[in-house]
């Protein structure tokens, strides 16, 4: 019951979402109340996968809160049964969800996704609701734009109107100023009527005038008492044919998809040859054309005396053909050797080859691309339908562990947790997808990025969650970034009321003299003038024994003085610093740490032996 709870509401979720995204599609287009019904039942049937695994999140992290909350996981525990062993049920129920949201995706989203798609461009191309607003021009009316300055919302009057009808072209556009109309739609639908009073019309009479870009166009003015303009307006819902997108991936289930894509891989692959075989012949005729452009006779023949051209014709011609197997052309040479027509001629013969060539390559540049774009795409489904099915059980490993740690039921904690992962989990994944769509990255790791980045959180929560590891120990995180950044801890010993034993004075003044020593000699080993000695002491490898040796003596004598009765011994006492020697900012307070320690000491002794 909880997980259909949950799966109420985060469906809810989705098709708020929905809603919103397509509620400026729907509003003023005057649609009756089943149609809106099929519209939001087709998109609820494939909002449903989205919908499961952030159920199954949500159900899995309260169900497993409210147990840890009871201290009926405890209990268990407590009993010898594992934590595998009480999610079990609950695993094998995951399995069964990720299976049927396998088959949604699979069976009943395609058909959804193909009847939404119709009936969304359907409304999409339906005329809206008439609504002319005031003061504004409305383009609501296909190829009209009309003004209205005021209107009478009771006997629905139009005042001040003026009418811009682009039906016929732009260059032979009708104006029409009215004082007054009034508008209705015919009683077939089809039509809407507009009647005009006191009034004027323009309209052009010469089209050509405007297209010529002449100033003067000679045009054609009208002056009405009453005029009727009528203006195609459908307003009925004609619904697309049913097979205009059976060509989507959306619309199609696995196994039509892989034959769509061998389909389309064999016709890649027959646009690949002839592209080939057209670069081969292309270059073939480039280089005949280029040899005997360069030494055919009558490139020549303008250098030689028209009486002998036809001699030496055949002879030059026989010369060029046999150097075109053993030679190589000069193309700078032969080039200048002929006229300035005759280059002229070359040059733009080769620019017109040139182009030609560009156009086909970038048409054939457009094809293959398509190829490519339209695989990537149904790869894309597929990964798609088996990663969104994965992501029930891979939610349900993050949110049972996570719900275990932090034991904590209701809809309070584990709703901002189930969300803050779902919508991390809905970004990479939409990053992910649209990259491997568009070739950015490789399909498989595009659709499958949320899951090897959220796959791995969850079987670390999970082996942590059944070894009883304090994930969320707040402690110990701050103790380790006070480590980190260096954050002295400071003492806080309070003046205690009641003393059964006071301390040994004399013997907690030999100790501070022994503390004393030791801080001298180690500042006189000079240690701390090498970095190295720090980061070798900070990793745990160099010989830390006389700091340690330092902290001992510290919090021993801190240990015996906590109990004397004189307040500035207490007082001198909470000055003591702290030694962290574990901290990445040791060293830069060590030396002012070893002076403080001897001159708190100092202080100590003289409040001891003070009155």
């Amino acid at each position: 019951m909880l997980f259909f709870g949950t799966f109420s509401i985060s469906l809810f979720v989705v098709l708020l979402q929905f809603s919103w995204r397509y509620i400026d599609d729907l509003v003023g287009k005057g649609l009756e109340f089943m149609v809106l019904v099929k519209f939001f039942w087709y998109a609820t049937l494939f909002s449903v996968p989205v919908a499961l695994p952030l159920a199954v999140l949500l159900a899995s992290l309260i169900s497993m809160g409210n147990i840890g909350e009871r201290l009926e996981l405890l209990a268990i525990k407590a009993a010898g049964i594992t934590l595998f062993r009480t999610l079990r049920p609950l695993m094998i129920f995951s399995i069964f969800i990720s299976g049927v949201s396998f088959y949604f995706q699979d069976k009943i989203v395609p058909d959804a996704d193909n009847k939404f798609m119709l009936l969304y461009h359907s409304i999409e191309m339906k005329s809206p609701e008439l609504e002319i607003p005031e003061g504004v021009f409305y383009s609501g009316i296909r190829g009209n734009n009309i003004y209205v300055e005021k209107k009478n919302k009771e006997t629905g009057m139009l005042y001040n109107v003026i009418i811009y009808n682009f039906t016929s072209g732009s260059s032979n556009a009708h104006i029409i100023l009215a004082d007054s109309a009034f508008l209705q739609t015919s009683s077939t639908q089809q039509q809407l009527i507009l009647h005009l009073y006191n009034g004027e019309q323009f309209e052009n009479t010469d089209n050509t005038g405007l297209q010529q870009g002449r100033t003067n166009v000679p045009y054609r003015r009208e002056t009405f008492v009453e005029k009727h303009f009528i203006i195609d307006f459908d307003t009925n819902l004609n619904m697309l044919d049913e097979n205009s997108f059976n060509d989507y991936a959306k619309t199609q289930s696995i196994k039509e998809m892989l034959v769509s894509i061998k389909s389309k891989e064999a016709q890649c692959d027959s646009l690949g040859q002839a592209i080939y075989e057209e670069s081969k012949r292309d270059y073939s005729i480039y280089n005949t054309s280029m040899f005997y452009s360069f030494n055919r006779a009558e490139d020549i023949q303008e250098d030689i005396p028209s009486d002998k051209a036809e001699t030496k014709t055949k002879p030059i011609k026989e010369k060029a053909k046999t150097l075109a197997k053993t030679e190589p052309i000069d193309i700078d040479t032969a080039f200048s050797r002929l006229g300035s027509i005759k280059q002229q001629q070359i040059l733009l013969n080769a620019m017109q080859k040139v182009q030609s060539v560009e156009f086909r390559t970038s048409m054939n540049e457009d094809a293959m691309y398509y190829f490519s774009w339209f695989m990537r795409s149904y790869w894309a489904e597929i990964y798609l339908k088996l990663s969104m099915s994965l992501a029930c059980l891979m939610f349900f490993f993050i949110g049972a562990p996570l719900g275990a740690i932090i034991r904590k039921g209701g809809l309070g904690m584990p709703v901002v947790a189930a969300v803050l992962i779902f919508i991390f989990y809905y970004i990479v994944n939409t990053a992910g997808v649209k990259l491997g769509r568009e070739g950015a990255i490789p399909v498989e790791i595009g659709v499958w990025l949320s899951t090897i980045i959220l796959a791995p959180i969850g079987l670390f929560l999970t082996v942590k969650s059944n070894n009883d590891s304090a994930v969320f120990n707040m402690d110990a995180y701050r103790e380790f970034f006070r480590k980190l950044f260096g954050i002295r801890q400071k003492r806080n010993i309070p003046l205690k009321e009641v003393i059964i034993n006071d301390p040994d004075y004399d013997y907690v003044i030999r100790l501070i003299d022994e503390l004393d020593e030791c801080c001298r000699n180690y500042l006189k080993e000079k240690k701390l003038k090498k970095l190295s000695y720090y980061v070798m002491l900070y990793l745990g490898r160099a010989d830390s024994e006389d700091i340690k040796t330092i902290c001992e003596k510290i919090d021993y004598i801190v240990d015996i003085l906590s109990n004397s009765k004189k307040r500035q011994v207490i007082v001198d006492l909470n000055r003591m610093p702290v030694v962290d020697y574990h901290s990445f900012r040791f060293w830069r307070r060590v030396r002012n740490d070893m002076r403080q320690i001897m001159k708190t000491g100092d202080k100590l002794k003289y409040a001891i032996n003070g009155k």
